[in-house]
């Protein structure tokens, strides 16, 4: 990606306009619109392919077009903010409130052409350049998880089976980001995005992007907050789903439980110990033959009557997750119905996509530990009946007592696969996880009872309308812990509420209990909770001393709820992560962007975790006045202070003036007394 030839770029200069709104190029026609206030649209190339709902509900007809002729160019006035389109080249600019937000690429080598084009026409696709101001920082793109400013970074927005979280490659992508300055720029395309952001070897000191797709389609946002422009993209893209009260309880998983009898004992012992957990998760290999999935099957050979044992699990009080992915073993006899039917991706000669996995050593998802997957062939999700047939054959198993779906994988679409609407696998692959979480969350809805969840790994734009989404398989040590935390915070900041991750870590060595217990504090205080991993992540496993800390933990987690769910709604209203990143509530605090794993959850919550060994942590305190979560001890900020945090605690700073509901200390959510869920009210203190 560092060697792309710009040059290959035809500039666009022309612009002749030949309607109300729309222009002709020399590049194709050129569109632009008022979608809001604050929210412009502009499109430049053909229309014809599909756009797979990308946009929650299209946007209204613009009203006409208040256009008005300017030197060299005309300008389009949406509210608060205009933009100038000029020609000799195409560039923009973008105000609010006659400040600019926004322009077209300022950089220009010696020769005097800009160095990159404002906006161009290639064979592959489109680029569009954008010029940053000195120290500018950007956020957003997915869920990424290096540094949260994106600014020196090429991004890819492509999901991708990552294998950790340790490299740009992510699970969950949106080619959605903004700035603290009052700009946000979002990328309409399922199609590949690469974002150079201030990337020194194309311009440090601009923002450019290349669009795969057979248009350019932009919707750019000008604002007063970051907060603004989440609203406006979520308005667009979907408002975020309020998952299930229970959902917010422990989720108990391990990679994974071999037998129903490992599994009711893990169940039993959560119960006896006094461990407060309402999910239960069945992970592949636990409850499936691995060669022949994924066919909706329990393995006969060990789960000869899976109602009876998920009837117990329910006598215990436990919700009942499942695993599943979009693919079908062909050792599978569904596999030869499902290709009869149409219902699979298509190679190039016709025929069902025969999908290989990787298994060499070096780039195999599978390790050490987890059984090699068949050859297989994934369901085509862009096929109406194959859509409803896989929506539908998920009602035998909230028939048998299933209550959520992990709808995992979903990153495999080849490119050279061919799908039912006509589009290939490079239109279709981005989108694909988030048309296949539809589909489960619409079974969930359909054949489950109350709200529907899903707990999915993929995703793309309009993801936070099918919650929840977990960070994929992170490596058990601290960078692992650290990386989990910042691809949370990133996809927060590009439009998604809930995000969690793996307690103690997904693949590697067995954590240590200090480790255990700063992730399950950390996740004590993030939207959803759940310990998994390959090897033992129940709280016994790590030694009487840690269990004991552990349940004192997941205790404080179950009084908080009351205080998540009042912020899940407000998630529902404004598209506002629970997490929310320093930058996102203090953009103009150039010191708290520093300071890139620590958070509020929600509006109150200071909460800065503990991401190396001995407890040591620096936290920032932005202006205002917070208290000490645990002592009441009151910090007027801005400053920074160093903590040492005994096992048993995670530094957090209640923000003066706010009051936190706390509910009881309660073994699952079925004892939570709907008519009075609230014990006490914490306040911090009050404003000076």
């Amino acid at each position: 990606m560092t060697t792309i030839d710009f040059g290959a770029f035809r500039p666009v200069t022309e612009i002749r306009r030949t309607g109300e709104a729309a222009f002709a190029t020399d590049a194709g026609e050129l569109a632009v619109s008022a979608v809001a206030s604050g929210v412009v649209r502009v499109r430049l190339g053909p229309n014809t392919k599909p756009d797979y709902g990308l946009l929650a509900t299209p946007p209204p007809a613009p009203p006409p077009a208040a256009l008005r002729e300017i030197d060299g160019g005309f300008c389009l006035t949406a509210g608060s903010a205009i933009l100038e389109v000029r020609a000799d080249p195409l560039r923009i600019r973008l105000t609010r409130d006659n400040v600019e937000a926004l322009t077209s690429i300022t950089d220009r080598h010696f020769r005097g052409v800009p160095r990159l084009p404002a906006f161009g026409k290639g064979a592959g696709g489109w680029t569009a350049a954008f010029a940053l101001e000195d120290g500018e920082a950007v956020y957003g793109l997915g869920e990424k998880f290096g540094p949260l400013d994106r600014r020196g970074q090429l991004v890819v927005s492509w999901v991708e089976d990552a294998l950790g979280v340790n490299t740009e490659l992510s699970y969950k992508n949106a080619p959605f980001c903004w700035s603290p300055r009052g700009w946000g720029v979002f990328v309409h395309t399922p199609a590949r995005v690469v974002h150079g952001v201030g990337y020194g070897q194309w311009s440090h000191r601009s923002y450019a992007l290349i669009v795969e797709d057979e248009a350019l389609d932009l919707f750019l946002f000008a604002a007063e907050t970051p907060a603004a422009i989440l609203d406006a993209y979520t308005r667009l893209t979907g408002r975020p789903a309020v998952p299930p009260l229970w959902s917010l309880g422990t989720w108990a998983s391990r990679a994974y439980y071999r037998t129903p009898d490992e599994v009711l004992d893990a169940a039993r012992e959560l119960r006896r110990r006094r461990i407060p957990c309402d999910v239960i998760t069945l992970d592949g290999r636990a409850w499936l033959d691995t060669r022949t999935r994924f066919a909706f099957e329990w393995d006969p050979s060990r789960w000869p009557e899976p109602a009876a044992v998920l009837a117990r699990l329910k006598a215990l009080d436990f919700r009942v997750c499942v695993w599943e992915y979009p693919l079908v073993s062909v050792h599978s006899p569904l596999h030869a119905e499902l290709a009869s039917r149409g219902y699979l991706l298509k190679d190039g000669a016709g025929q069902p996509y025969r999908y290989e996995w990787d298994t060499s050593p070096a780039t195999s998802p599978f390790g050490q530990v987890l059984t090699p997957l068949p050859p297989s062939g994934l369901l085509d999700f862009t096929n109406p009946d194959a859509y409803a047939w896989w929506r539908d054959r998920h009602a035998e198993l909230f028939a048998a007592g299933v209550d959520v779906i992990k709808s995992d994988f979903g990153e495999q679409v080849p490119i050279d696969a061919r799908a039912a609407n006509g589009d290939d696998g490079a239109r279709l692959h981005n989108v694909y996880p988030l048309l296949y979480n539809r589909c489960v969350f619409e079974a969930t809805a359909r054949y489950g009872s109350g709200p529907p969840v899903v707990w999915a790994r993929a995703g793309w734009v309009g993801s936070q309308r099918y919650p929840v989404q977990w960070g994929g398989d992170p490596q058990a040590d601290w960078g692992g812990f650290a990386a989990s935390i910042r691809g949370g915070l990133s996809w927060g900041m590009s439009g998604v509420p809930c995000h969690a991750s793996d307690v103690g870590g997904f693949y590697g060595d067995q954590p240590d209990a200090e480790l255990y217990l700063r992730w399950l504090a950390q996740a004590v205080f993030s939207p959803l909770l759940r310990f998994h991993g390959v090897g033992l992540r129940e709280p016994w496993a790590f030694g009487p001393e840690a269990e004991a800390i552990a349940r004192r933990l997941i205790e404080l987690r179950y009084r908080l709820i009351p205080y998540i769910a009042g912020v899940l709604d407000e998630s529902a209203r404004t598209g506002l992560p629970v997490m929310r990143a320093m930058p996102l509530l203090f953009p103009r605090d150039r010191a708290a962007r520093m300071f890139d794993t620590q958070y509020l959850l929600g509006p109150s919550l200071l909460v800065a975790p503990v991401i190396q060994p001995g407890g040591r942590v620096e936290v920032w305190l932005p202006e205002g006045a917070w208290c000490d979560f645990w002592t009441g001890t009151r910090l007027d900020g801005p400053r920074a202070v160093e903590v040492v945090a005994p096992l048993d605690r995670i530094p957090v700073f209640g923000r003066a003036g706010h009051v936190v509901p706390l509910g009881r200390v309660v073994q699952h959510t079925g004892e939570i007394d709907p008519a009075n869920p609230i014990a006490e009210h914490r306040a911090f203190g009050s404003m000076p």
